[in-house]
Order: C-alpha cells, then sequence, then structure tokens
C-alpha cells in the first residue's frame, strides 16, 4: 500500500488509497494521496495516533493531579551521568573512538576525543502511562519497553468514565511545570458536538479527580516525565495488540 504505516502488528495501517464513502477495509484508514503524502513526512515511528468516529481536537487542561516534573538532586544527576557514561549501549563505536583523518605524510592521526559530557548524552524518550478502569491497574512504558504495573484505586469504580489521552507538552518555568493538553475521545451515546463548539476539558477533570495513585508511584512517574509523554485514562483494558514495539493500544468498542 502507498505510503503505508503501520498501527498494529495484526494488519491495521493509514496508507494511501481509494475513498468510496462507505467503510471498504478490514480496519485499515484509508487516505487522501495528498494528505497521505503529508502525513508521511511529518510522522515518524512511535507518533501517537487516535482514531475516532468524529473530529477531536486537543485542548489545554490543568489539574493538580496530573504529573509534575520532579528535579533531581545535583548529587543524582552526577551519577546517572557516570552511569550512563559507563552502561550506554547506543553510543557507537564511532564516537567512542577519535576519528582518523589523514596525514600531510600519507599517514593517519587520530582528532582529539569529544568532551566526555557530549558523548553522554543520552536521547530523551518519553513515558507512557495507561490507567484501566476495567483493572484498576497503572502501567507505565518507556521507548515501547514495559516498565512497571501498580494496582491503584478509582472512586465509584461502577461508574464509566471514557477514555482520555493527556499529552505532556513543553516544560514550563524553568522545568517546574509542564504543559498538558488533553483529547476525549466521544462515547457512541453522547449527543453530536455542534461544529462549533469547543471541546471542554471538563469530563477529563472529573475523570482525574476520581483516582488515586500511590505517591510513591506518582514520584517515580514524575522523576521520568519528559514532554512529548502521554497518560491515557479509559474504562477499557490493554488490547492484545499491545505487544513487542508498540505503545498502548487501547480499543474503544
Amino acid at each position: 500500500m502507498p505510503y503505508m504505516q503501520r498501527i498494529t502488528w495484526s494488519g491495521i495501517a493509514l496508507h494511501a488509497g481509494k475513498l468510496p464513502g462507505y467503510p471498504a477495509s478490514h480496519g485499515c484508514i484509508r487516505l487522501t494521496d495528498d494528505f497521505a503524502i503529508r502525513l508521511w513526512h511529518l510522522t515518524k515511528r512511535g507518533t501517537r495516533v487516535i482514531i475516532a468516529d468524529e473530529d477531536v481536537r486537543p485542548v489545554e487542561i490543568t489539574n493538580p493531579q496530573l504529573f509534575v516534573p520532579k528535579p533531581r538532586s545535583a548529587s543524582a544527576s552526577l551519577e546517572a551521568g557516570t552511569a550512563n557514561l559507563a552502561s550506554n549501549d547506543s553510543i557507537s563505536a564511532a564516537t567512542t573512538h577519535a576519528p582518523l583523518v589523514s596525514n600531510t605524510d600519507g599517514g593517519a592521526k587520530a582528532l582529539d576525543p569529544a568532551p566526555v559530557g557530549v558523548m553522554a548524552q543520552k536521547k530523551v524518550v518519553p513515558i507512557s502511562v495507561f490507567v484501566s478502569r476495567r483493572l484498576s491497574r497503572l502501567f507505565v512504558r518507556r521507548g515501547f519497553t514495559p516498565l512497571f504495573d501498580v494496582p491503584i484505586k478509582i472512586r465509584n469504580l461502577a461508574e464509566p468514565m471514557g477514555t482520555h489521552v493527556f499529552s505532556a507538552m513543553e516544560f514550563q518555568n524553568e522545568g517546574a511545570a509542564i504543559r498538558w493538553t488533553v483529547v476525549s475521545i466521544p462515547e457512541k451515546s453522547s449527543p453530536p458536538r455542534l461544529h462549533n463548539e469547543p471541546p471542554m476539558p471538563d469530563k477529563a477533570n472529573a475523570v482525574l479527580d476520581r483516582i488515586d495513585i500511590p505517591q510513591d508511584v506518582v514520584d517515580r512517574i514524575s522523576q521520568l516525565l519528559t514532554s512529548g509523554s502521554s497518560l491515557i485514562i479509559s474504562d477499557y483494558g490493554i488490547s492484545h495488540e499491545t505487544g513487542r514495539d508498540t505503545d498502548f493500544i487501547v480499543l474503544t468498542h
């Protein structure tokens, strides 16, 4: 398929194709040629994808229950930097050895090695946090790798919460805060919104207020928090499509 971008390992993908005006695939999302080309150049592996029956857009949200960056102490940062230098296998041999350049006499000499600080830099990988009402459990992944999961408490457990995707945007106040947006997935039973009606985060705020996460877990997540991280809250569990080299995949119907 032209400009195919895989969403699940079972074969669901975004790709260019004819749009007949009615469902005509086994789950793939067909795109017009020009939009498929544009999306291909805008996205990359790991980009978060939300598929909904109607137009949904992110809105700004502030809530004390949302995770806040927790700065590390100077000594902890120094220890982490030393550990990264010793164990970071993502640094290739080309960066750990001085490159060779031709000398005037036909031989070769080594350039001065790069500063340790440059070599020790490590790519920042956002985390994904998933809260399931069905399972009363919180799961954390980073770079498609499961980190940990813990039980949590949800007030009024029998009452549905819907599905909400919170995204951490850029850091603010010199790293002491982070800006959040939310996309709330409309339920099939919900009345359609007016075209010019802005989405409201009221329901998302109410959902956040129902969730009790142990403080030690909050602290642990706050230390891992980066821009691009996400928090997904849903009535549903984790889809069986979630697995190797995937983020959390949640089916809402």
